[in-house]
């Protein structure tokens, strides 16, 4: 039985659950974050991975993919990687996965309408799937934080064009927290909250503050939950 078998389904109306999405991570590679110049770069890998370990938490579908990996871009980023240690990538030519038949058969396959894309460059290996994806029906997020182009204007260009299309932008943490949508929710809430305090800053920090100065948690306590193989990834990332 997976988590989501055992948790309560929110109400949908518009909104984005654990059922009713698949998140796509779209050539997140060295080379195409060398080339990012809009966001601090560190941050764009703490957002992705921070979305990636949301979709570990809440057994949400994840389609990884890659563009060149020998011949200009690089093998995915290993903190990716680590998060999803048996998957491969679907390797691509086209700067537009939406062109790729193998990737657009992943996302068919899981039957979900509600595509959340994030990837670099915003430009191109976001803007022309997502474009192509709401003509042919689905409703796409965009996780802008986990995004990157090689220069301000091509990343606001970018999202002025895919929202004008329909697109909806969203952060990491929007997507973690609308997953969540109820601290009532025991069987996530630690498991989220562990992403907060490792990935969101003074978001973070303050859940941080609040355990320990307020309620008078033990500083030196982790939170323990049920996320398979996470714990091992990173040691493997450690390792290497």
């Amino acid at each position: 039985m997976s988590q989501n078998d055992s948790r309560a389904k929110p109400s949908e109306k518009g909104l984005l659950t654990p059922d009713n999405c698949v998140v796509a991570f779209i050539d997140h590679q060295p080379q195409m974050l060398f080339g990012t110049s809009n966001f601090d770069r560190q941050s764009i890998i703490n957002s992705t991975v921070a979305l990636a370990e949301a979709t570990r938490i809440f057994d949400v579908p994840v389609i990884l993919t890659t563009v060149e990996t020998k011949s200009f871009s690089g093998n995915i980023w290993p903190q990716l990687k680590a998060v999803y240690p048996d998957r491969e990538p679907i390797e691509r030519s086209s700067m537009n996965s939406w062109d790729d038949r193998n990737f657009v058969a992943a996302v068919e396959k899981t039957a979900r309408k509600k595509l959340v894309l994030c990837g670099l460059w915003t430009e191109t290996c976001i803007a022309l799937p997502t474009i192509q994806a709401l003509h042919d029906g689905y409703d796409i997020y965009v996780v802008e934080d986990c995004c990157g182009d090689v220069s301000q204007l091509a990343h606001d260009n970018a999202m002025r064009r895919v929202v004008q299309a329909g697109a909806k932008p969203v952060t990491a943490l929007s997507v973690l927290l609308e997953w969540q949508r109820d601290w009532a929710q025991r069987d996530t809430y630690d498991a989220v909250m562990d992403v907060v305090k490792r990935h969101f800053g003074a978001y973070g920090i303050g859940v941080e503050y609040a355990y320990t100065m307020v309620h008078g948690a033990d500083p030196t306590h982790f939170p323990q939950y049920d996320l398979p193989e996470l714990a091992a990834a990173h040691s493997q990332v450690a390792r290497q």
